[in-house]
């Protein structure tokens, strides 16, 4: 991608190092648009290295993050008028938090990437901040042992940066707080909307094909007549696992997403049964509900990637233990459809 926020160059230590700007541009921010709707998602990255925001010097500070561009961006734009260093570590264009999962944003990219730009040379300090979310990838004290630099927890959030710095390179207790407000999750369901549109559509064209069937076979008149609002049907658990749940996430009964996703499609059905849109007879309606809160539940737990309050050996706890009830619902629930169509 072209690096629009760059601005000019300087040398230090026979090293060039590029200016980034602290604007977010309309480019940047339909970027950001894109991406969030999955559109150029694995090329959406920074180039690794070492870059220069305002006018740094030898004892300016040094702000470690990602190569995905949004963390790239989130750190630069609350950076105006600090004279700072920026470090980027090849996370292959993943975020901070979820790089740290991974590994990428580790103590090993980090000892490698400061060897790299040669770091000691370009400040006189040994002081490194790095995002909060990042510390389960990085030990501290390897990196000291390893390149001599101490690492320091800055806030959770960018926006608390300069307070942070005047406050003596500090966090309080609300820089520290990790929360998953309205607008967070409101900022990752088109995201989740487009990676789950393969689920959509598989279950659109089952349901559809199910709509056709009748006593003497397929019916192109059952197609006509039943086929849209199975698609309809189907929609509205799609949109009660990808959007209702994350909207409503803290409100929904349980932890587990899974059965957070059940109530959501759960919800989506009584709305069908109030405006008698569940089906014509009881084997119908109780194929529907299972058909709607299996989908919800199943999309509603891949949310569970997105969360910043789930860990990874709950989620593959909650999976062993969904997935296969899922499974189990969706089958009976297809039965059920099939059945129906006979009687």
């Amino acid at each position: 991608m072209k690096n629009s926020f760059l601005t000019e160059n300087v040398s230090v230590s026979s090293a060039s190092i590029p200016f980034v700007s602290t604007r977010i541009r309309f480019k940047d921010f339909l970027g950001a648009v894109m991406v969030r709707w999955g559109i150029n998602r694995d090329n959406y990255r920074v180039s690794p290295g070492l870059y220069a925001v305002g006018n740094p010097g030898p004892e300016s500070d040094v702000f470690v993050t990602a190569s995905y561009k949004l963390s790239f961006d989130a750190l630069r734009k609350n950076l105006e008028g600090v004279n700072g260093w920026i470090l980027v570590l090849d996370t292959k264009g993943v975020n901070v938090w979820c790089a740290a999962g991974k590994g990428t944003f580790g103590t090993k990219e980090l000892v490698n990437r400061i060897r790299i730009v040669a770091l000691e040379k370009v400040v006189n300090h040994k002081r490194l901040i790095l995002p909060q979310l990042g510390g389960t990838g990085v030990a501290a004290y390897k990196v000291k042992e390893e390149t001599g630099f101490n690492v320091h927890y800055g806030p959770v959030r960018a926006a608390d940066i300069k307070k942070f710095i005047g406050d003596g390179y500090r966090a309080d207790k609300e820089m520290r707080r990790v929360t998953f407000g309205f607008k967070d999750r409101i900022k990752l369901i088109p995201n989740d909307f487009m990676y789950g549109k393969y689920y959509l559509l598989i279950s659109m064209a089952v349901l559809f094909m199910i709509s056709g069937l009748n006593g003497h076979g397929f019916s192109f008149k059952g197609f006509s007549g039943n086929g849209g609002p199975a698609i309809l049907k189907v929609f509205l658990a799609y949109i009660a696992g990808i959007v209702i749940t994350p909207l409503l996430l803290p409100y929904l009964p349980a932890r587990h997403f899974s059965l957070k996703g059940f109530y959501a499609g759960s919800l989506v059905f009584i709305i069908l049964i109030s405006l008698k849109f569940a089906g014509n007879n009881i084997i119908e309606i109780f194929s529907w509900f299972l058909i709607i809160t299996t989908i919800s539940s199943f999309l509603a737990m891949n949310f569970t990637g997105s969360s910043t309050y789930t860990s990874l050996s709950g989620v593959k706890k909650e999976m062993k233990i969904s997935v296969p009830i899922q499974i189990g619902f969706a089958l009976t629930g297809i039965v059920l459809q099939v059945v129906e169509k006979f009687i």
